[in-house]
């Protein structure tokens, strides 16, 4: 090989090596939960669905221990069966969640919480736990944006 083509390999190899760094200097890891990613952008409404996509999917994943009744995405209306308690076999509890928002919020959500005991034989309503209903929610909510963050495209700036 002479001093040229010798050169021009140099020159291919470097020039090989730039452009490879630049391609993956783009890549992003995903970050741990709850660090920001500063280069994303994420739509905050998604309709293909009828509601929310994000919050329709981190409701049915937080659900996820509780038997289903129904789940309607076009009109964002999830309905559980009744959960035994696995703790107390004389408690049981249903959620109804219904979707009534576009954009990522907890208050884009309403969710009720039943909650029945065994009393001399029949199930009998009581009272659901304080504040059931806003962690679940707000476990949807967190659910949520973990979602959109993760699925959001990233953007090379």
């Amino acid at each position: 090989m002479n001093k040229l083509q010798e050169v021009s390999m140099k020159s291919l190899a470097t020039i090989l090596m730039i452009f490879s760094t630049i391609l993956v200097s783009g890549c992003d890891t995903r970050s741990e939960i709850g660090e920001p990613r500063m280069n994303i952008t994420a739509a905050e409404e998604v309709y293909t669905i009828g509601v929310n996509a994000y919050i329709w999917r981190a409701a049915l994943d937080t659900l996820s221990f509780m038997p289903l009744v129904s789940a309607e995405p076009t009109s964002g209306i999830i309905i559980t069966d009744w959960k035994v308690n696995p703790s107390d076999a004389n408690e049981r509890t249903k959620v109804d969640v219904y979707i009534v928002g576009s954009e990522l919020r907890a208050d884009s959500m309403n969710v009720t919480v039943h909650r029945e005991t065994m009393q001399n034989g029949n199930w009998v309503s009581v009272e659901p736990r304080p504040n059931a209903a806003s962690q679940i929610v707000q476990a949807i909510t967190i659910q949520a944006r973990l979602l959109r963050r993760d699925n959001a495209p990233v953007t090379s700036f």
